[in-house]
C-alpha cells in the first residue's frame, strides 16, 4: 500500500488548526519549537521504551504490546505526579476493554523526574489550555508503548477507530523499525472527513481534539525475516478529572 507522508503544520498554527479542524500534525522540528525542547530531548528519553513489560490485559488474546503507564495533575502551572493508579475507561470509548480496571506498571522513576519529560508534558499542556481556553486543573494520563510483530501481526489500536473520552490527546513516535504498515488514520467524528498518513521520524506528532475526531493505526507486519517494532508516547488530557467506574464522563454520566 502506498505510505502519505504526514501533513505538518508549523508549530505558531498548531492551536488554530487543532480548534479548526480538530487535529494537527507536527514534525519533529516543530514538536521542539512547540513545547521548547532542547536538542536531542526525545533522543534521551526514547532508551525508556526499552524493555517495556508485556500488556497483560489484551482481550483478543494477542502478545505483541508492551506498555507502562502514569498519570499527572497540572494545576497553577506545576505539573506533579499522582499515587499510581488504574487505567479505566467506560465501554462507551473502549468497547474492546472499557469496564476493566488496568493496573499496568508505572513509569521508570528516572523518566518521571526527568527534565526532558516535564518539558514535553508542560508544553504540550499549553495546547489543551488553548484548545479548551481553560489553565486547568488537568489530568493527564501518559501511556509508553512497544507493538512488535514477534508474532506477525502487531496491533496498534485493538479496538479499532475510536475516542478516548477526554479533551486532547497526544500520539507521539518514538521509534519505527523493520516494520510495514501502521497507518495513522483520523475521522471527523461527525462527517465523512478523514485524513491518512504514516508516522516515520521519532518527534512526529498528532494532537487530536478527542470530542471532535476518531482515530485508529492500522496493524504492522514485519518488513524483514526478523521482528520489527514501533514505539509510540500517547498522552491524555481531562478537565473533569480522571475517568474512574462510576464518575461522569463526557457525553454523560454511567
Amino acid at each position: 500500500m502506498p505510505s502519505f507522508s504526514p501533513p505538518h503544520a508549523p508549530p505558531e498554527h498548531a492551536a488554530s488548526h487543532l480548534r479548526e479542524r480538530g487535529y494537527v500534525v507536527l514534525s519533529p522540528r516543530g514538536l521542539a519549537r512547540l513545547v521548547n525542547a532542547a536538542e536531542g530531548a526525545l533522543d534521551r528519553l526514547a532508551p525508556h521504551w526499552d524493555g517495556l513489560p508485556a500488556d497483560a490485559h489484551l482481550r483478543d488474546g494477542g502478545r505483541y504490546r508492551r506498555r507502562r503507564h502514569g498519570s499527572f495533575v497540572f494545576e497553577e502551572g506545576e505539573l506533579r505526579p499522582v499515587p499510581h493508579r488504574p487505567h479505566w475507561q467506560p465501554v462507551d470509548y473502549n468497547a474492546l476493554h472499557g469496564g476493566m480496571e488496568r493496573w499496568f506498571e508505572p513509569l521508570p522513576g528516572a523518566l518521571a523526574a526527568c527534565e526532558d519529560w516535564r518539558t514535553l508534558l508542560v508544553g504540550l499542556t499549553g495546547q489543551a489550555a488553548a484548545l479548551r481556553g481553560r489553565d486547568g486543573p488537568w489530568f493527564i494520563e501518559t501511556h509508553l508503548f512497544r507493538i512488535d510483530t514477534a508474532g506477525g501481526i502487531g496491533r496498534p489500536t485493538p479496538e479499532g477507530a475510536h475516542r478516548d473520552g477526554v479533551d486532547m490527546v497526544a500520539v507521539v513516535l518514538l521509534d519505527r523499525a523493520g516494520i510495514k504498515g501502521g497507518e495513522t488514520r483520523v475521522f471527523d467524528a461527525a462527517g465523512p472527513n478523514g485524513q491518512r498518513f504514516t508516522m516515520a521520524e521519532r518527534g512526529t506528532a498528532l494532537l487530536l481534539d478527542d470530542e471532535r475526531t476518531v482515530h485508529e493505526t492500522t496493524p504492522i507486519q514485519p518488513a524483514t525475516d526478523a521482528a520489527g517494532h514501533r514505539d509510540t508516547l500517547v498522552v491524555t488530557w481531562r478537565l473533569d478529572g480522571f475517568q474512574d467506574p462510576g464518575v461522569a464522563v463526557h457525553g454523560g454520566t454511567r
